[in-house]
């Protein structure tokens, strides 16, 4: 190719050319062909899922353990209705090992022995042996 302008002389002037069989592309769809694609579909969601943290459950010492069990006992005595309670206790992480310690506080429901579990009144139920700090004004 020389680069001269005369290069294209011959075809500078033709009409533009129109398929007979294909229809015709909007301008949007025309660029929408040059727009960049995610080769990896859900690579991102999968490295952002690696990359979050969880912590690690720690198991209480046998003593607090038992100051524990002294602080349920007690929820049991009582009978007043409108009794709040904050728990911090650890929630297991679905998709990994681990999990995150969370504090819920509310008014205790009930403790249901069976399940081992405390129910607040907006049906938050939190699994004793998860609990790893219980107050109150009980307490």
């Amino acid at each position: 190719m020389t680069g001269n302008q005369n290069d294209y002389d011959d075809i500078i002037n033709l009409p533009h050319h129109v398929s007979a069989t294909r229809p015709h592309m909007s301008q949007h769809d025309r660029a929408a062909q040059f727009s960049p694609f995610a080769a990896l579909t859900g690579h991102d969601a999968a490295i952002r899922e690696t990359a979050r943290l969880t912590e690690e459950i720690h198991e209480p010492g046998e003593d607090y353990a038992d100051q524990l069990d002294q602080k349920i006992q007690m929820l049991r005595h009582c009978s007043d209705e409108s009794l709040r309670i904050t728990v911090r206790y650890f929630e297991p992480d679905a998709k990994k090992a681990g999990g995150a310690y969370v504090t819920a506080s509310g008014r205790l429901k009930k403790i249901d022995d069976q399940r081992r579990i405390l129910v607040l009144e907006d049906q938050t139920e939190i699994p004793v042996n998860r609990i790893i700090a219980l107050d109150g004004d009980v307490f």
